[in-house]
This record gives C-alpha cells, sequence and structure tokens, in this order.
C-alpha cells in the first residue's frame, strides 16, 4: 500500500506533536518502492502529501479540525477559527450584500491547498502591511511542523519555511484550551489565555497595519494598554439592552478577548491595568464567516442579520438581544461610529 494512504488512516493529529518532533514516517515517506526511487508525489520530495499544508490538514482539517466540511457547518470554534470560510461564495451581510458580493477568499488567511479547493490569493500579492509572499503562504508559514515549545507551535524569530522569510519578533505568549478534545470549545469561561506578544507577532507579516497616520483603511490602536475609559466600558457593557449591567468580575467576553500577562483559560473578569488590545482582539488567526477574518461582520447593522443576506454561516450572537450590533461597543460603546468603520468593497 503506498505510503500516502497509510498516512491518511491516521485521522487525527492527537499527541502526534506532542510538543516536539513527531514521528517522522507519520509526515514523511523515506523510501519508495519504484525501482529503489524517492517517491515524489507532485513536485514535493519526502512529503506523504502533495503540500505541507495538505499534510496538516490530512489530520487538521475535519469536522473536528481547522477545514470543516462545509463552510455552514464548521467546526467547535477553538479560538483560530476555520478555513473552510475560503470557500464561502459571499461573506457580505451588509444591506447591499447580494448585490456586492465579498467572496470567501477574504474570509481570512488564505493558506493554499489544492486538496480543499483553495489557491493562491489573487487580492493581496504580498501580505497586507508587509511582504509575505501569498503564493507562498501555508500551515508552516506560521507553524513549526516538527514542534517548539512556544504557544501552538508557532514560530519564533528567525528564518521561516527554510529561509523564505525572516520573522523579526518572538512568537507570543499564550495557553490555549484543550485542541484534541472534541468536547472542548471556545466558551467565556474556557478560552485562549493571550499574555503577552500576540501583535508584535502578527506585525512580523503585517507590520503596523491599523497603528499610526496613514494606517491602512482605518486607524486603530494595537499592542497597546487599553484605555482607562474603554476598560470601564468593558466591564460594564453587558449587551446594547444591557450596556451598564456588567460586573468586572464576570465581563470576560471570549468574542473580544484581551491581553495580560498572567492569564488563564478559565479568566472571568474583564480587563484591569496592563491589559493590552491586540490583532485578536477583532481578528480570528485563521478564518472567520466576515471579511477580513474578523469576530463579527462590519457591515452588518446587527448581529442577527449575519448570514441572512449572504446566506454564509451566522456567527453567533453572544447576547440574547436579537437586535444586538457590532461588538465594537464592547470597547466603544456609544462611539457608534467605531462600528461601521470597514466598507464592504474595502480590501
Amino acid at each position: 500500500m503506498p505510503a500516502f494512504f497509510l498516512f491518511t488512516g491516521v485521522g487525527t493529529g492527537l499527541a502526534f506533536h506532542d510538543g516536539g518532533v513527531a514521528r517522522c514516517g507519520g509526515c514523511h515517506v523515506m523510501h519508495g518502492e519504484l525501482d529503489g526511487q524517492v517517491v515524489m508525489i507532485g513536485n514535493t520530495p519526502l512529503l506523504a502529501a502533495s503540500s505541507s499544508t495538505d499534510l496538516c490538514l490530512a489530520c487538521h482539517g475535519g469536522n473536528n479540525g481547522v477545514f470543516a466540511l462545509s463552510p455552514l457547518d464548521p467546526s467547535p470554534e477553538r479560538g483560530a477559527g476555520n478555513f473552510i470560510f475560503l470557500l464561502e461564495d459571499n461573506l457580505n451581510d451588509g444591506p447591499d450584500g447580494s448585490m456586492n458580493p465579498i467572496g470567501g477568499e477574504t474570509a481570512g488567511h488564505n493558506v493554499i491547498s489544492l486538496a480543499n479547493g483553495v489557491g493562491v490569493d489573487t487580492q493581496w500579492l504580498f501580505s497586507p502591511g508587509g511582504n509575505f509572499p501569498s503564493n507562498e503562504l501555508g500551515c508552516v508559514s506560521c507553524h513549526d511542523p516538527h514542534g517548539n515549545s512556544s504557544f501552538r507551535m508557532l514560530n519564533g524569530a528567525g528564518p521561516v519555511q527554510g529561509g523564505l522569510f525572516t520573522f523579526v519578533n518572538s512568537a507570543p505568549e499564550a495557553a490555549g484550551i484543550n485542541g484534541t478534545n472534541p468536547g472542548s470549545f471556545e466558551t467565556d469561561d474556557n478560552h485562549t489565555a493571550y499574555r503577552s506578544g500576540m501583535g508584535q507577532w502578527c506585525a512580523n507579516c503585517h507590520g503596523t497595519y491599523h497603528d499610526g497616520p496613514g494606517s491602512q483603511i482605518f486607524e486603530h490602536d494595537f499592542d497597546e494598554d487599553i484605555s482607562d475609559s474603554e476598560m470601564d466600558n468593558y466591564n460594564t457593557y453587558n449587551g446594547d439592552a444591557d450596556p451598564s449591567g456588567g460586573h468586572s468580575a464576570t465581563a470576560y467576553l471570549a468574542a473580544v478577548p484581551f491581553e495580560y500577562s498572567g492569564a488563564e483559560i478559565d479568566n472571568q473578569a474583564g480587563p484591569g491595568p496592563g491589559s493590552r488590545v491586540m490583532c485578536l482582539t477583532c481578528h480570528r488567526a485563521h478564518a472567520s464567516s466576515a471579511p477580513h477574518a474578523l469576530r463579527w461582520d462590519m457591515n452588518a447593522g446587527s448581529l442577527d442579520q449575519d448570514g441572512v443576506v449572504s446566506g454564509s454561516f451566522p456567527i453567533p450572537n453572544p447576547y440574547l438581544d436579537p437586535g444586538q450590533g457590532s461588538l465594537c461597543s464592547k470597547c466603544h460603546f456609544g462611539d457608534l461610529e467605531t462600528s461601521r468603520l470597514v466598507p464592504a468593497e474595502s480590501p
């Protein structure tokens, strides 16, 4: 039996890497049976798939992984989002969404996986705000397939993808929920604990994309302490229907995370001194059912409109109010303009 079929029979990535070097034969073909020649699949030698990303997704995709079988039935959310949304035909839930569709290509990081129908990003030649080549983007652009001690085996400072690109900033400090347990998914008391460095790590490829004058699309702080007024707003805001009914001890909202040293996965308290806003406060790391990998669709007037016009997966509303507006209000309630900053036609 060819080695590729032996590999796909694994069907799961449970404890395979185990934070270090995995079993070599699980990913690599050492020798072939074709007259003693090394097996080649596509143009790739020694991999049991046509690309490293296809190889990763053979174990880490599927209905319990990061590439579900249908964009309308994604895997349970564990924090980073789901690449299946890259296959959506429309993500725009604004009033004009049906007339001005936004394709799934904009749902997040366009990891190239021909086995799953995802090609090279046609809109961005390089990472927005930076210069990582889009035609090389894959799982190993961010993750070390051979394992390291970083959160989610993220690449640290130094060369990545065999020297194709160099990261300047170190991997972030964080702790994640159990990704191998099918029953473990993101909730307000079971979520990724972001501790430090996430914004700077994203800046390896994206620079200070929204920070400072001349920023792309709109300006927004990142990797900065949450201001006192925003901190107070986050802690008291309990949705549009109850904007002052929250309590700091239970204010944490997994849909709008923040970063602080000492964070734990079961933390339920809102931000305090030293808490920081970061890229993943508003974005998912992989992809989402909203343009720009956002945690909610900026084009929709209220969260109950998500998925209505586009027919895409409706992002769950963390509040009971069906008329709940943009989750920008968790930090900026009263400043409604901040909820509508990204127009449908923006990159």
